[in-house]
C-alpha cells in the first residue's frame, strides 16, 4: 500500500497541492479520526499535521477491511494485519502510535496452519484434517451413526481433560460409512491443542513401503515417525495386500512400541476376528495362525471397539 506522502509526490506541483488538500480533508473529515480525536482529546492539530501518514493509512486499512477480499488478495503493508491507533503524551509532546494487529482471518490461517503441520497424512486427503466441523454438524449428517459420533467425541474430550490415552479405538463398519472421516475429526480437534497425529491410508502405504527398500534411511524415518506420533491412525487396515514383512516388521514393530505409550486407531471393514484371520495368512507363506494372534495381541486388548452404522456416503455431496 502506497503512503499518502508517495502518491501526492507523484503527481505535478500545482495538481499535488490540490489532491494533497482532499486528501487531507477526507482523513480528517472520517468518522473513524473523529472517533480517534474524542478518545484521546489531547490530540492537536499539529499533531495531526505531523502524522497525518498513520492516519490515512488506518482510514484506509479500516476500508479495506471492512470489504475485506480475502488473505490472498489483502492490499494491506502486513497481509491479513490492520493498522490501529492510540496516543499519549511525554513533557507536554503528543504522540501518536501505530500498531498492527492481525485479523480474524489471519489468526484462523495460522491456527489452521499450526494444526496442518503436526497432523501427516499418508495417501489420506489433507483436506480430510483441515477442515474443521463442529460435533453437531457430525452428529447431524447421520443419525444412525450418533452413537458413534457420541463415544468418539467422548474419547477427544476426555484426552483434552486428562491428557494422551494409552487406549485407542478400533472403527468398524460397512463401506462408506465415514470413519474415515470421523477419525479425521479426531485427528483435528485434538490438533488444536498440541498433540501431533499421522492418518496412513493401509492399502497405497503398503504399496509405497516396498519402494522405500532402496532408500532404509527414508524407510527407517517414515516407521520411526509413526511409532512416536502422538495419535496414529491405520486407515482401511486389513484392505492391504499383506506379505510378513509388512505384517511383522511395519504394523507389527510399530504397534508393539505404542501398547501401554500411546494410543493407536484403526478404521476397518472387518470386525476384530476377522482382521485376525486377514494376519494369519499371506500370500508368501499361505496360514500363519500364531503370527496372526500375536499381532493382535498388541492390537486387541488396547483398543475400545466402535462400530460406525449409516449409510454409505462416498460420491454424495
Amino acid at each position: 500500500m502506497e503512503s499518502l506522502s508517495h502518491i501526492l509526490k507523484s503527481m505535478p506541483d500545482s495538481e499535488w497541492k490540490r489532491k494533497a488538500e482532499v486528501k487531507i480533508k477526507a482523513v480528517l473529515d472520517d468518522p473513524l479520526i473523529h472517533k480517534f480525536r474524542q478518545k484521546y482529546a489531547f490530540v492537536d492539530d499539529y499533531a495531526v499535521k505531523i502524522n497525518m501518514n498513520k492516519l490515512y493509512q488506518y482510514v484506509t486499512e479500516f476500508k479495506t477491511c471492512s470489504n475485506c477480499p480475502g488473505l490472498d488478495n489483502c492490499p494491506n503493508d502486513m497481509t491479513g494485519h490492520y493498522t490501529m491507533l492510540s496516543a499519549s503524551t511525554d513533557q507536554d509532546k503528543v504522540f501518536i502510535h501505530e500498531e498492527k494487529v492481525a485479523c480474524k482471518k489471519f489468526i484462523a490461517k495460522q491456527l489452521q496452519d499450526a494444526i496442518s503441520s503436526r497432523i501427516r497424512t499418508f495417501h489420506v486427503d489433507p483436506r480430510m484434517i483441515t477442515r474443521s466441523y463442529s460435533f453437531e454438524e457430525i452428529l447431524e449428517t447421520d443419525w444412525d451413526r450418533a452413537k458413534a459420533v457420541m463415544k468418539i467425541n467422548d474419547y477427544v474430550n476426555e484426552t483434552m481433560e486428562n491428557g494422551l490415552q494409552t487406549r485407542g479405538l478400533y472403527l468398524s463398519g460397512m463401506f462408506g460409512t465415514g470413519k474415515t472421516f470421523l477419525m479425521g475429526y479426531m485427528l483435528h480437534q485434538l490438533a488444536k491443542v498440541g498433540m501431533t497425529g499421522a492418518i496412513v491410508y493401509m492399502p497405497d502405504f503398503a504399496e509405497d513401503l516396498k519402494g522405500m527398500f532402496q532408500e532404509p534411511s527414508k524407510l527407517k524415518e517414515t516407521i520411526d515417525l509413526l511409532k512416536e506420533t502422538d495419535l496414529l491412525v491405520f486407515d482401511d487396515i486389513g484392505a492391504e495386500n499383506l506379505n510378513p514383512w509388512l505384517r511383522d516388521h511395519v504394523i507389527g514393530a510399530i504397534v508393539n512400541h505404542r501398547m501401554n505409550r500411546k494410543p493407536t486407531f484403526f478404521t476397518s471393514n472387518y470386525a476384530l476376528n476377522d482382521l485376525e484371520k486377514h494376519f494369519s495368512f499371506t500370500n508368501k507363506d499361505g496360514d500363519e495362525e500364531f503370527k496372526g494372534q500375536r499381532i493382535m495381541d498388541r492390537i486387541r486388548p488396547f483398543v475400545d471397539v466402535i462400530e460406525v452404522l449409516g449409510t454409505n456416503k462416498r460420491g454424495k455431496a
